[in-house]
């Protein structure tokens, strides 16, 4: 009896530990050029560790700044930016050996694309310099098909250096998928845009804008799970704006600084997250302060501010809370690397892993969790 309690208590601890063993690749893009970075990065990580091998990268990829991978993990969407020429590219993606397949691409109708989303029947893209929204189709094999609308933004702002047009910025899926929000840093103005997806030329359809502080330059914005909620960050000023939301429309309810009160130097407020459970919200600073600021997240949504790190790095222009919710990376631009921090659920408090990723001009992150090959799923 006791050599088969103690069989069943090994077999137990074996698949316990196998449960806990979550997996995934971790899909990083980049900036190539000028830098070190070949493309599309590919990475193993272990969320019980942090630990980080590297798998594969797609080269010869223009500057794959932002991407997306669909939710059915098949297909991931780069935008190319290159000024003028800049397009949007297709691959697929194999979710066991963590590799993409190139697909095809398509002119991204606007200069710059900065930031891309994607469902089961379009992709939707900010370009930046080019102050439009591009709307593509998806075939049945991932592939773009030509533009099916272009919105355009015109209009611009009181600082003459960075806001003399629309610079459309990102764009995003209200939780109920009911509408596509973007934000436009020349404008200092967020746009609700009516979503259509099975549209053929009308998927969007505006519906309504609200007007940032002048000069702010509103960049990313995230949304409680509720839907109750919105917080974006604004670039120029770096400061976060809550927002009360429902159906299409913003109310501003606070506005609280990522700045330390004796910080005198350049600001570039970059990305903002939530943490899964809507506990905490942190949001990065470039320029010359390099930090990250947490905040906690009140019943009224409101944010109280818990303290700030240095990122321990130059560039800080993402991050990414990983799926166990124990680690928050921060890839830094111009230092080439992606700092590791431990995260403590209970405060909110970040504390360097000493773990890192030395890659070029890391931008963006997606995790996707690994699947094992059909012959692994029989045993």
């Amino acid at each position: 009896m006791r050599k088969l309690f103690c069989l069943l208590t090994a077999t137990v601890s074996f698949f316990s530990a196998k449960a806990q063993q979550a997996d995934y690749h971790l899909v990083i893009g980049t900036y190539t050029a000028p830098g070190k970075s070949e493309g599309i990065y590919v990475y193993d990580f272990n969320t019980p560790d942090a630990t980080a091998k590297f798998k594969y990268v797609e080269k010869n990829v223009i500057n794959p700044s932002f991407l997306t991978v669909t939710p059915d993990s098949k297909f991931v969407y780069a935008v190319n930016e290159d000024g003028d020429k800049s397009m949007v590219s297709a691959f697929s993606f194999d979710a066991v050996a963590g590799k993409l397949g190139f697909l095809n691409k398509q002119p991204s109708k606007g200069a710059d694309p900065c930031y891309l989303i994607a469902d089961d029947k379009n992709v939707l893209i900010a370009n930046y310099s080019g102050g439009t929204i591009g709307v593509f189709g998806r075939e049945a094999n991932g592939a773009l098909t030509p533009a099916k609308q272009v919105v355009k933004h015109i209009g611009s702002s009181i600082n003459k250096d960075r806001q003399s047009s629309a610079h459309v910025h990102m764009v995003r899926f209200t939780p109920d998928h009911r509408y596509v929000i973007a934000n436009d840093l020349g404008k200092d103005k967020v746009y609700t845009y009516a979503y259509d997806k099975d549209s053929e030329h009308n998927v969007l359809v505006l519906k309504d804008s609200i007007s940032i502080k002048p000069g702010s330059g509103p960049r990313h914005i995230t949304f409680s799970s509720n839907g109750r909620f919105a917080y974006l960050i604004q670039e120029m000023i770096a400061q976060v704006t809550v927002f009360s939301y429902a159906d299409g429309v913003f109310k501003k309810i606070q506005e609280v600084s990522i700045v330390a009160k004796d910080f005198k130097g350049e600001n570039g407020g970059s990305d903002i997250q939530l943490t899964a459970d809507g506990k905490f919200l942190y949001a990065s600073n470039r320029g010359t302060a390099n930090t990250i600021t947490t905040f906690a997240v009140e019943s009224n949504g409101q944010l109280t501010n818990k303290g700030q790190v240095s990122t321990l790095g130059n560039g800080p222009r993402a991050f990414v809370i990983d799926p166990s919710g124990n680690w928050l990376l921060v890839g830094h631009q111009y230092t080439n690397n992606v700092v590791i921090f431990k995260r403590d659920k209970v405060t909110g408090a970040l504390k360097d892993s000493g773990k890192r990723i030395d890659i070029g001009a890391p931008v963006c992150f997606e995790f996707v969790a690994k699947k094992k090959a059909a012959l692994d799923s029989k045993m």
